[in-house]
């Protein structure tokens, strides 16, 4: 089979972080990745199964960055995560997209994480990048909670 020269790999984020080092014991402790390599003391990659996420304190991307992961079992993911400390933003929630939880790190970059929804339960609660819940009601609508 010949690879068409169109074709894209899978993405790899740059999170800004303050400390390289201190950020890669975090994803590695807390969040179960692993270091890939590091350039420098500023720079490294971490990765866990087939995500990898690049970290750096060079000016190579904005604070407070998002991205979305898809995982067979968020549940159970969370479980561990309670276990080893991580820093739970949202707990999973059932949206139509996904069950999804926020975990978030030392630096405030956010990554949620989701599996398949569950069907036929209540919609839950988002947070948005200022820590605001939302309700999620159906149809497009939501409601802002306290």
């Amino acid at each position: 089979m010949t690879e068409s020269k169109d074709n894209f790999g899978s993405p790899v984020p740059v999170f800004r972080v303050k400390d390289v080092s201190a950020s890669v014991a975090y994803y590695v402790d807390s969040l179960g990745f692993k270091l890939q390599w590091r350039a420098n003391d500023g720079f490294a990659c971490v990765a866990r199964g087939e995500c990898h996420i690049f970290l750096t304190d060079d000016n190579q991307s904005q604070a407070r960055m998002w991205i979305w992961i898809g995982v067979p079992d968020v549940r159970a993911l969370h479980s561990q995560y309670v276990t080893s400390g991580a820093k739970i933003r949202n707990p999973p929630n059932n949206f139509l997209w996904a069950l999804e939880m926020q975990i978030e790190d030392l630096d405030g970059n956010v990554l949620r994480i989701g599996s398949d929804p569950e069907e036929d339960k209540p919609l839950g609660v988002f947070r948005d990048a200022d820590g605001v819940g939302w309700r999620h009601l159906g149809n497009d609508k939501y409601e802002r909670i306290e």
